[in-house]
């Protein structure tokens, strides 16, 4: 069993590695561009398929870890929706497979939250990081419905919802090869790529907000 698992491990790390380089790469090149567009589905592929193998690994035995399944949950909520907000440039209306995307990620956001809070009603260690990533997700999740509610009115910012996954996907990428790649499992190592990736999410949605405003009507 011990071997299965370390195979699965290794396949793991290899689809992250991928996701992580790939996701590296497609926020260099030109938005919008082909190459962008190619590393886009490799590192959606890579992300993927690394986050299944990690919620199979997380239930194995000796490998147990509530925490790391739902950041595996997480993640791939990130991937997903940050593609199927790509849709939202043609259509003005959410459908089922969207809010149940949403409402999933939503439910396990208030579960992980309320797991922080026992951790640190019980002083079990990194309970905080329960807190931090489960409120993140409670958020993105809010924020997700809201957006569906008033689709005919903000729909253009589709891009800014791409935008905001898929950076947070590979955040996710990133923060798993500093705890995991380099060992380094400090509440600080775990945090900090989520809190440089915001403000890279904030310089993006300023940026392209002029062309959201001027353009919404013509381009949708």
């Amino acid at each position: 069993m011990e071997q299965t698992i370390k195979i699965l491990i290794y396949i793991h790390a290899f689809f992250g590695g991928i996701g992580l380089i790939t996701g590296i790469g497609s926020v260099a090149v030109k938005k919008g561009g082909k190459l962008h567009k190619r590393m886009g589905k490799l590192f959606s592929i890579g992300m993927l398929t690394s986050s299944i193998i990690s919620l199979i690994i997380c239930w194995m035995p000796n490998h147990q870890n509530i925490f790391l399944f739902l950041i595996g949950l997480f993640t791939i909520y990130l991937v997903i929706s940050g593609n199927r907000a790509l849709a939202f440039k043609h259509k003005l209306k959410a459908d089922l497979t969207d809010k149940i995307i949403s409402g999933s990620i939503l439910l396990f956001s208030v579960i992980m939250i309320l797991l922080g809070i026992y951790c640190q009603l019980n002083n079990i260690t990194n309970g905080i990081l329960f807190i931090f990533f489960g409120g993140f997700g409670f958020y993105m999740s809010y924020k997700d419905f809201i957006f569906f509610k008033k689709l005919s009115e903000i729909n253009k910012i589709w891009l800014s919802k791409h935008i905001g996954k898929m950076v947070g996907a590979l955040i996710a990428s990133i923060t798993a090869y500093i705890v995991a790649g380099l060992g380094i499992g400090s509440v600080i190592a775990w945090i900090t790529p989520s809190i440089l990736g915001t403000f890279y999410i904030i310089y993006w949605n300023r940026k392209i907000e002029p062309k959201t405003k001027t353009e919404s009507i013509h381009q949708i």
